[in-house]
């Protein structure tokens, strides 16, 4: 579970958030990504090259908070993850009520997006991000 941000300097904000959720799995076991695709109904499974990898992503905000954070919230994962889901949660409400179209709910949100999968890599620094915001 990640939020991705990219300057967009046609929008008010100048900034575009989008959460997204993902599982990859290698080519050798990529078939329960397509499991996993139809216990949720939505969602899509693409091959990166970058890593050599398939992955299952959600990136619709109505399937993000209609399906994939309600089985979370009910199948509770019994590691350190859960407290990612329960921020993810968080984040996707509040874009949902669309927060993140003013300078507090934007700057809330890019700083507990940032608490989330610390491990993986961006292209953009929190400090390069906030420096583009208009509002």
């Amino acid at each position: 579970m990640s939020c991705f941000f990219s300057p967009r300097s046609k929008l008010k904000t100048g900034i575009e958030v989008r959460p997204s959720f993902s599982v990859s799995q290698r080519t050798d076991r990529s078939e329960v990504l397509w499991s996993i695709k139809g216990l949720f109904g939505c969602g899509q499974i693409r091959y990166s090259k970058k890593d050599n990898t398939y992955k299952y992503e959600v990136r619709s905000l109505e399937d993000l908070n209609g399906k994939i954070i309600p089985h979370f919230n009910k199948f509770p994962l019994l590691s350190s993850k859960q407290k990612e889901v329960e921020t993810f949660s968080v984040i996707c409400s509040k874009v949902l009520n669309k927060e993140h179209l003013k300078a507090e709910g934007l700057k809330e949100i890019i700083e507990m997006s940032f608490s989330l999968n610390s491990g993986g890599s961006r292209r953009y620094s929190k400090e390069y991000i906030l420096s583009k915001l208009k509002i």
